[in-house]
């Protein structure tokens, strides 16, 4: 790591610790040659998410398209948005440590779903029938009829 004030390459570790938000190591580092101090931060190195369409094209996962999704089936609902943020990272975190960079958008729904029965089940019929798209009420029906048998 190149120090900032003087261009050296050598530095040591003084201090080492997780961010706040644990999503990466924070160093503290003194220069050998100038004695500045400075900080970085080491994160792991993430490739892009990318969801398949139904047509076959791709497209970069949006946290905030999905949060807006989730916004509108939740909406005069008492659902808080740190729930949301939390069904989000939880699909996030299991994508990326799986490993896979593209996830077809039937399975992205189908996880977003599993979660979101649990939280509000209004919610969960408001989101199945715009990524499901129902065509008629009897789909919709049908919906309702199997979320009450598995209640």
């Amino acid at each position: 790591m190149r120090c900032p004030k003087c261009g050296c390459e050598e530095s040591k570790v003084v201090d080492s610790r997780p961010s706040e938000n644990n999503d990466a190591i924070r160093r503290r580092r003194e220069c050998v040659k100038c004695g500045f101090r400075f900080t970085t931060y080491e994160r792991r190195e993430e490739r892009p998410l990318l969801v398949v369409k139904k047509d076959g094209h791709r497209e970069a996962f949006e946290r905030q398209k999905l949060m807006r999704g989730l916004m509108t089936a939740t909406v005069k609902r008492d659902v808080p948005i740190e729930t949301l943020e939390g069904l989000i990272d939880s699909i996030e975190s299991e994508l990326r440590d799986s490993g896979i960079t593209e996830v077809p958008s039937q399975e992205l729904g189908s996880m977003v779903l599993k979660r979101l029965v649990k939280i509000d089940k209004v919610a969960y019929v408001r989101f199945a029938s715009v990524y499901r798209d129902f065509k008629d009420v009897d789909e919709f029906s049908e919906e309702l009829r199997s979320l009450n048998n598995e209640s």
